[in-house]
Parts: structure tokens; C-alpha cells; sequence
């Protein structure tokens, strides 16, 4: 099975929960008369270059975004327009770029926020509900008066990535809870916004869609381009396919599948050979990242248009492997 982390999920699920929403002023809640935060006034949507124009804002570029810690967009300055944070904003122990946290408001009610920066942002074409700090706002409720809402600030098109929220919040207005965030997160943005300081060797800046030579892919999966998939992850081709994800987690081990492999790096490598088609995950641990977690690089290769018997699909995922391995900053 191909080893799928993405935290922003929630995005892609939301979104697909909303296809069917007849408005984006029908945002599952009560009016903002009845909520205990102030109404957000949201520019209407219109054909301007801030809305579908190219986004060249320096301040969210992939290269500063893939720096930025997740959690100061949730933190308990950035709560409290909507309540009192409730604990500590929690950063994700699978992912770079995401954090969640819980906060009351006045009223009682229970929000929920969940941030993921740079990740996929879908329904950007029809979704734009009009501009925040000069990029792309992108609303998306929940179908039927659902309780929950993703808003975005788009960074980049095709694909379409940006700055997202996923607001839960029964009883409430979630919609206009993530225009609160995204407003806020905006503007943090462009003043100076706090980030990781992890050490010289790191991950955290690396491009995915650098690491694997064009003619080793050629070997592999024929014609296929680098496509980004998140700020850590990248794809090459559809069947067969290859993938490169970079994440913080638990440190690579032998068991359940998990054969050793060699890669030519100072850490020992890891692959599994998936159950159905032809597939193979390769990883490894790069560095320490924090108390009992460390930096894990991965490399998948998937073609399900093809017997394993045949393919020999962790010979060419190992392969891979080897050349991306020597890519890759000194830890």
C-alpha cells in the first residue's frame, strides 16, 4: 500500500463534501448576528487579476513557505478573535506544514482549526470568493449546512496550493470563523512570520521535484515531469507512477514487511513490497528531528497495470533510491 500522510486530507474530503453546495453565502451556519465574534466582510467574487491572475508574491513562495512553522497560524493570538484556546496548539507528528487546535467561544461552542500550509487546495477555479491580503480567497462549506468549512489563501496555481483551514464548529459559523484565520494568517505572512531553526542538513528545504534525475525517472516511468503534490512531496507520472515525500516521524525499522536495502546511505534503508499490482516503498531515516522522532525521506513506486513477478518493482524503487539519496544534503 502506498504510505499516504497527507494531513490536509481534510481539504480534499471537505471539498468533495461541498460539490453539491447551491451558494458560497450558505456557509452551514446560523447568522453571524447570532455568533460572538465580529462579521468578516468578504470582497465578491469577479474576474480581477487578484482572483484569477498569476500569484507572484514573494511572501509565498514554496522555498519561504516550506520554513514556516504551522502552528503560530492557530496559536493563541491567532484564536482569539474567535474564543480561548483550549491547551496548546498541536503541530502534526506525520507532517512539516501542519498544526490543529481547539478553542471555546463566548457562547460555549467548541471550534476546531486545523492548518496546513502549502498543501492542495481543490475547487480553486469556482470557489474564489474574492481577495485577502492580495491573494485568492477560497471558500469551501461543508454540503447541507454541515457544521465545518475550508477557507484558503491561495500561493500558487496550477496546481492550485495555498494556505488552508479546516474550521469545525457546531452551532456556529465555521466559514466565517476561517475567514478570521485566513486574514490573520495573511498578514503574518508578509510581517515577519516565525520559523523552524532546525540545523544545517535538514529536510525542511529541500524541493522534492529536484531530487530524482530526469533520466533515472525516464528509466522508470517513461515521459513523465515532476509535479508537485505539497510543499515536501512530489509525483512523477499516473500508471506507473513515482512519488517522494519528506516528513518527520518515527525512525524506519525491519519487521511487518519491511526488508533491509541498500541505498549508500549512513542510515539504513528500509523497503516493502505492496500487496496488489506492482508497487514498493523505500525509506529511510535522513536526521534527528525532534525528542523521538526524525527526519524520514520516502520513495514509492506504484503501477497497477503491472505483476509484480514481472516488474520487479522494489528493484526499480531501490534504484531510484540510490540516485535521490545522493541528492540530498548532508545530515
Amino acid at each position: 500500500m502506498v504510505h499516504d500522510l497527507r494531513f490536509g486530507r481534510f481539504l480534499k474530503l471537505s471539498a468533495l463534501a461541498a460539490a453539491g453546495a447551491v451558494a458560497m453565502s450558505a456557509c452551514g451556519g446560523p447568522n453571524l448576528g447570532k455568533e460572538n465574534f465580529a462579521r468578516t466582510t468578504v470582497p465578491a467574487a469577479g474576474d480581477s487579476a487578484a482572483t484569477s491572475g498569476p500569484i507572484t508574491d514573494p511572501a509565498v513562495a514554496p522555498a519561504v513557505l516550506r520554513d514556516l512553522l504551522p502552528c503560530q497560524f492557530v496559536d493563541k493570538t491567532a484564536m482569539s478573535p474567535l474564543g480561548a484556546l483550549q491547551g496548546e496548539a498541536r503541530a502534526s507528528s506525520t507532517q512539516f506544514d501542519s498544526c490543529v487546535a481547539k478553542a471555546t467561544d463566548p457562547g460555549g461552542k467548541e471550534i476546531r482549526a486545523s492548518v496546513e500550509v502549502g498543501g492542495i487546495v481543490t475547487f480553486a477555479s469556482d470557489k474564489t470568493t474574492g481577495v485577502v491580503g492580495g491573494l485568492p480567497q477560497v471558500e469551501v462549506p461543508d454540503l447541507g449546512g454541515g457544521s465545518g468549512c475550508v477557507v484558503s489563501a491561495l500561493t500558487a496555481r496550477n496546481p492550485s496550493f495555498g494556505v488552508s483551514f479546516r474550521i469545525d464548529y457546531t452551532g456556529g459559523d465555521a466559514c466565517a470563523a476561517g475567514r478570521k484565520l485566513v486574514a490573520t494568517a495573511v498578514e503574518k505572512l508578509h510581517n515577519n512570520p516565525q520559523k523552524y531553526t532546525p540545523g544545517p542538513g535538514t529536510l525542511l528545504a529541500v524541493d522534492p521535484c529536484t531530487v530524482l534525475d530526469p533520466a533515472a525517472v525516464e528509466g522508470v516511468v517513461k515521459g513523465a515531469k515532476p509535479r508537485p503534490s505539497g510543499l515536501h512531496s512530489c509525483e512523477w507520472g499516473l500508471i506507473p507512477s513515482v512519488r517522494v515525500t519528506m516528513f518527520p516521524g518515527v525512525a524506519p525499522s525491519e519487521g511487518d514487511g519491511w526488508l533491509k536495502a541498500d541505498v549508500g546511505t549512513p542510515n539504513q534503508a528500509y523497503s516493502k513490497q505492496g500487496g496488489t499490482g506492482s508497487s514498493c516503498q523505500v525509506k529511510w531515516q535522513h536526521r534527528q528531528w525532534k525528542e523521538d522522532h526524525v527526519e524520514v525521506v520516502q520513495l514509492e513506486y506504484s503501477n497497477s497495470d503491472a505483476q509484480a513477478d514481472k516488474d520487479d518493482p522494489c528493484g526499480k524503487t531501490v534504484g531510484l533510491a540510490k540516485q535521490l539519496a545522493g541528492k540530498l544534503p548532508a545530515a
